[in-house]
C-alpha cells in the first residue's frame, strides 16, 4: 500500500528516447477515487490497515492497473506525460481541471461517477479533447459531445443487444420477463418496447408479469410451459430479485425447463445455488484470469498488493494502454479514430457515435457497442460469443 502511494508524490513523466531531435510529448490526464485525503493521516499512515477499507480498493484498483500499463509504454519509449488526480480528494475535479498542467492535455481517462463524468465531459468539449469514461455506464445527461467516449455500455444499449440475441436465436420460442415494480424496472422494460417498436426485423412476443416481491413458485410456474424451453428475462437490476429468481426457477426446472437472461449487473452476483439453470447474461468488458497476459499481471498485483485483484484493476490496464497507444498514433487527430479497430488488449470494442436524436443527426457520443454474452451453467462460465 505505502509503495503505491508514495508514487504520487511527483506526477507521472514516461520520457520518451532521447534522439537528436526534441519528440513531442503528449499528455493524459487520469482521474480516478483514492480518498488520499480522507484514508491517510498527516504521517502518511493508512488508517484502514488493519479493517481495509473496500471504498478506497477500486480507485487503487483502476490506478496501479493504470501504473502497470504506463511502465509497459515507458519501455517501449513512449513520450507521456502522466498526471493522476484523485477524484474525492481535497481539491474538486474543477480546481484540479484548473491546473497549469492541465492546460495542454491532449486526453482525459477517468473512473467517474455521474457528477464527475458530466464535468470532464464538459471540460472535453470546450478543450476539444477525447474523455474516455472506463466505467460510467450512463450518459450522465450529455449530448452533443463528440469528445465524450462510454466504455462501459449503457443499459439502453445493452437491452439492444439482448433483444437482437434473442431475435437471433429465440425468435420462435416463449419469452417471459418476469419483473416488480419499480422505476428502474419500468425503464427496462419500456426500453424492451422502444427496441421492439424500432427494429427492422419481426418483433419479439415478450409477455411481461409483474411478480411483485413476495411471489411464491406457483407464481411462475403458471407462465412457464413443460412440454418444451421457456426464454425468461429478468426484468430487473436488484440483486435480490435475481437472487430469488434464479432460486426459485432452479427449483421449478426438472418439470419447466427454462434458459434466464438476466442483466449486466450480474457479472459479479454469486449463482452457485441456482443449481444446472442455464444463465446467461452481457457484459462489454472480457478478463479471463487464466490468460498469460491477464495471469501476470494478477501476479504481479498479488505481489504488491496481497490480494486478488477486481476487474477494476484490469479495467485501468487496458484503458490506458489502448487508448495511450492510440494517442501515441494518431496525435491530435483522437477523436476521429475513437471507431478504429486494433490495439486489443483484453476486450474487444465498437465504439461507435450516438445519436440520441436522429431526425437532428447531432452526434451526441461515442459508445462501446460490442457486447460478450456470458453463459453460467453451474459451475461453469463460458463465453459464448
Amino acid at each position: 500500500m505505502k509503495k503505491i502511494i508514495s508514487l504520487f508524490t511527483l506526477s507521472f513523466l514516461i520520457a520518451g528516447v532521447l534522439h537528436a531531435q526534441e519528440i513531442k510529448k503528449y499528455k493524459i490526464a487520469i482521474f480516478t477515487p483514492l480518498y488520499l485525503d480522507s484514508a491517510f493521516d498527516a504521517t502518511g499512515n493508512f488508517r484502514y490497515e488493519k479493517t481495509g477499507a473496500r471504498f478506497v480498493n477500486a480507485g487503487l484498483d483502476f490506478y496501479y492497473g493504470a501504473q502497470l500499463a504506463l511502465d509497459s509504454l515507458q519501455k517501449r519509449g513512449a513520450p507521456l506525460d502522466v498526471f493522476v488526480y484523485d477524484s474525492r480528494g481535497k481539491q474538486s475535479i474543477s480546481s484540479q481541471l484548473a491546473k497549469p498542467e492541465m492546460r495542454d492535455v491532449d486526453m482525459i481517462l477517468a473512473q467517474t461517477n455521474a457528477t464527475e463524468t458530466k464535468l470532464l465531459a464538459e471540460a472535453a468539449l470546450r478543450r476539444k479533447i477525447p474523455f474516455i469514461s472506463a466505467t460510467f455506464p450512463n450518459d450522465a445527461g450529455v449530448d452533443n459531445n463528440p469528445y465524450f467516449v462510454i466504455l462501459n455500455t449503457t443499459l439502453k444499449s445493452q437491452v439492444d443487444g439482448i433483444y437482437r440475441f434473442l431475435q437471433k436465436y429465440h425468435s420462435l420460442d416463449r419469452i417471459v420477463m418476469f419483473t416488480r415494480p419499480g422505476t428502474q424496472e419500468d425503464l427496462l422494460k419500456n426500453y424492451f418496447n422502444d427496441v421492439a417498436k424500432s427494429t427492422a426485423s419481426t418483433s419479439l412476443n415478450i409477455q411481461f408479469v409483474n411478480v411483485g416481491a413476495d411471489y411464491v413458485p406457483q407464481t411462475l410456474a403458471r407462465h412457464l410451459d413443460s412440454t418444451k424451453r421457456t426464454v425468461v428475462l429478468a426484468g430487473s437490476l436488484d440483486e435480490a430479485f435475481a437472487t430469488k429468481l434464479t432460486q426459485t426457477l432452479a427449483g421449478l426446472n426438472n418439470r419447466y425447463p427454462v434458459r434466464v437472461i438476466g442483466m449486466p449487473t450480474w457479472e459479479n452476483y454469486n449463482f452457485t445455488k441456482a443449481n444446472d439453470l442455464e444463465i446467461i447474461y452481457t457484459t462489454p468488458f472480457n478478463y479471463d484470469r487464466n490468460a498469460p497476459l491477464e495471469n501476470t499481471l494478477a501476479t504481479e498485483y498479488t505481489k504488491t498488493m496481497s490480494l486478488r485483484p477486481s476487474d477494476l484493476f484490469f479495467r485501468g490496464y487496458e484503458t490506458t494502454l489502448r487508448f495511450g497507444l492510440l494517442l501515441l498514433d494518431t496525435g491530435k487527430d483522437v477523436s476521429s479514430n475513437l471507431s478504429r479497430k486494433g490495439n486489443i488488449v483484453f476486450t474487444q470494442f465498437d465504439i461507435q457515435p450516438v445519436f440520441k436524436d436522429q431526425s437532428k443527426m447531432s452526434l451526441d457520443y461515442f459508445e462501446n457497442k460490442h457486447l460478450y454474452f456470458v453463459k453460467i451453467f453451474g459451475t461453469v462460465k463460458n463465453i459464448l460469443y
